[in-house]
């Protein structure tokens, strides 16, 4: 099956976008507050979030929770490679929410050895960077570039393996693709929100960390 998507535009103009505000599923998204910018957010989001612009998905399980029902997400969908095979498998599933698949996305960084490891915040930074040029990222609940941490929100949705071998093993492999994230992307200005600025990679130029503190 040959899936064709034209591009949905909303009321953004992203030639106009020069903050972007990404919202992942570890427990820094906390420290996100409602604000201008564009808002791209990672599966589901934790809480209520205004003006979505769109939601990006990697996942296979994802994708099933959705045929099942057992999961709604509501939003405009920017989709992986992963998402595109199961609609070329699940043709139904495709023409039931072709009206809110903004496109797939399928571009996989040199630094990149497979779309299993790039991970669904990786995909949103990615996908927000090359496509949209802001002048600034903010990111939150990107815990793993900060910490052994590779909890999710989504966890709680769907189950993952979280052991502690499959921490250090992720949390070094993601940490590394975001090196590669803001070494390509060099001219835009990521902010990571956080509790601590004790990043685990050498922190680039571009990168700027917003030390938060419990209220």
């Amino acid at each position: 099956m040959n899936l064709k998507i034209g591009l949905r535009t909303t009321g953004d103009n992203l030639s106009m976008a020069r903050v972007a505000h990404i919202i992942g599923n570890g427990d820094s998204c906390m420290w996100y507050k409602p604000q201008k910018g564009v808002k791209v957010i990672c599966n589901l989001p934790p809480f209520a979030i205004e003006n979505v612009y769109v939601s990006c998905m990697v996942d296979f399980k994802m994708m099933n929770a959705l045929t099942k029902e057992e999961l709604v997400n509501p939003y405009t969908w920017v989709l992986g490679v992963r998402p595109k095979k199961w609609m070329e498998m699940k043709p139904q599933f495709y023409m039931k929410h072709a009206p809110q698949i903004k496109e797939f996305y399928t571009v996989l960084p040199k630094y990149a050895k497979n779309y299993t490891d790039f991970n669904c915040g990786h995909f949103a930074t990615h996908y927000t960077a090359n496509k949209m040029k802001p002048d600034q990222i903010h990111l939150y609940g990107f815990d793993s570039i900060m910490d052994f941490d590779i909890r999710s929100k989504t966890d709680f949705l769907l189950p993952s393996a979280r052991d502690n071998r499959n921490t250090q093993r992720l949390s070094s492999t993601w940490r590394n693709l975001f090196a590669g994230i803001f070494d390509e992307f060099k001219d835009i200005q990521f902010v990571i929100h956080h509790k601590h600025n004790n990043i685990k990679i050498p922190k680039p130029d571009n990168v700027d960390i917003m030390v938060h503190k419990n209220t």
